[in-house]
């Protein structure tokens, strides 16, 4: 097991290029199983979840090759095998197996997703609309079972937004016969990618982005080459430590208006921020003006970006009040916040920070993906050396991260825990 070390003092400058999409990414490698042929995908982000995920393919059969950020999948001898365990219980999007095993064989058997600790993430939306495609689904001893006769195009109507619901439903759909509407959809970029991936192979998907989708499903699909949208969250990210421990950054390979929500907020602080086709530039500027967010559904603030901007209000001048309205229990980086000076509170699901203060190097743990992102930002900000651990998460979702800081002049690195920090760690 692995810590990062962070040196605080040190302004970021230069540019920094931006990875594949990791909430496309994890969409994209399950859809590959409804091809009949050789799928190709571009772009990929070099990090722990896309690997779990080829390996998962791997168990049911298919042939997965890697050449560097690209990767082939064959899935011509690919079964419908059991999932219960193992990898599956590493991150929660597994269950995006549900909905592709669904479509090509019209059974599936998956272990419960795991992933981070964010507070109940049901998937009753998702069993929802494959119920409504005419499935039989169930919970036997700690898995789902997912079983169809033959799956029909159906009206589903999502009680509540949901990214996952949303591919998964569209996942099972395009071999269903007759069209599906999925009302209530999710709208965000990502969707965008898997129905493009989806199309590419032959679906006859329309209303994408759109809160209406409309699927008419088709025999077969054919194998494809695709390459994958950027990671916003990852660019978001990069956006914040910018603007929080930065003089002057350009993000390359973005979509400005993936991250509308939040430019938007930044400018709103007092930060500079310039768009151009596939490049941002953040340029810091003191004092940072206080702002509020509330998380919302796309387009509006992304909760995967609430914990990094919570950071980031800690050098603002006076309140911020952060809530998150997508997950409640995403406020475990308060504590560790705190334990580096941080004057935060909370108050049911908000937390109302108070600045501006001077950061501390301290010892925190990283309990999800988003809060590892934060507490390094955090590191950036601060007086001395902070030390985090709980890398697993980070290295989830962000690819080369320290790599990535390092080139922007952060002076960051890693060391081997001792085995008395990892039974600390496993004990904390």
């Amino acid at each position: 097991m692995q810590k990062m070390l962070v040196e605080g003092g040190r302004l970021l400058n230069g540019k920094v290029r931006v990875s594949g999409a990791k909430n496309s990414a994890v969409a994209l490698l399950p859809a590959a199983i409804l091809a009949d042929s050789n799928v190709t995908i571009e772009g990929l982000p070099e990090i722990s979840d896309v690997y779990t995920l080829g390996d998962l393919l791997e168990e049911i059969g298919g042939k997965v090759s890697w050449d560097g950020q690209t990767v082939h999948i064959d899935p011509e001898h690919m079964i419908s095998m059991p999932l219960p365990n193992g990898k599956v219980k590493k991150l929660r999007a597994s269950y995006y197996f549900m909905g592709a095993m669904l479509g090509k064989f019209k059974q599936a058997v998956i272990g419960l997703p795991g992933g981070c600790h964010l507070g109940p993430r049901p998937i009753d939306q998702h069993i929802k609309g494959f119920e409504a495609l005419g499935a039989q689904v169930t919970n036997e001893q700690g898995a789902i079972y997912i079983r169809a006769e033959e799956l029909t195009g159906a009206r589903i109507y999502l009680d509540v937004v949901s990214v996952g619901a949303t591919i998964n439903i569209m996942l099972a759909a395009v071999k269903a016969k007759g069209k599906t509407v999925i009302e209530n959809a999710a709208k965000e970029p990502e969707i965008i990618d898997v129905a493009t991936l989806l199309t590419n192979m032959g679906a006859k998907i329309k209303g994408v982005g759109t809160d209406v989708i409309r699927i008419e499903g088709v025999p077969s699909l054919h194998g494809c080459r695709h390459t994958i949208i950027p990671d916003r969250i990852e660019a978001g990210t990069y956006a914040i430590a910018a603007a929080a421990a930065g003089n002057e950054v350009v993000i390359d390979n973005v979509i400005p208006q993936h991250l509308e929500s939040l430019l938007a907020k930044l400018r709103e602080m007092g930060v500079t921020v310039q768009e151009s086709d596939e490049q941002l530039l953040i340029a810091s500027k003191n004092p940072l003006k206080s702002v509020d967010i509330k998380t919302l559904v796309y387009p509006g603030f992304p909760t995967d970006l609430q914990q990094p901007f919570t950071t980031l209000l800690t050098k603002a001048m006076n309140t911020g009040v952060v809530t998150d309205t997508i997950y409640s229990a995403r406020l475990k980086h308060i504590d560790e916040l705190r334990r580096m000076n941080a004057i935060i509170k909370v108050e049911g699901g908000s937390a109302i920070v108070s600045g501006p203060v001077q950061l501390e190097g301290a010892k925190v743990k990283a309990s999800d993906l988003r809060a590892g992102a934060a507490l390094i930002i955090a590191g950036l900000m601060a007086n001395g050396v902070t030390e985090i651990t709980g890398l697993e998460h980070i290295d989830r979702g962000y690819e080369k991260i320290t790599d990535k800081l390092i080139g922007l002049g952060a002076t960051i690195w890693r060391e081997e825990m001792t085995d008395r920090e990892i039974e600390q760690f496993q004990n904390s």
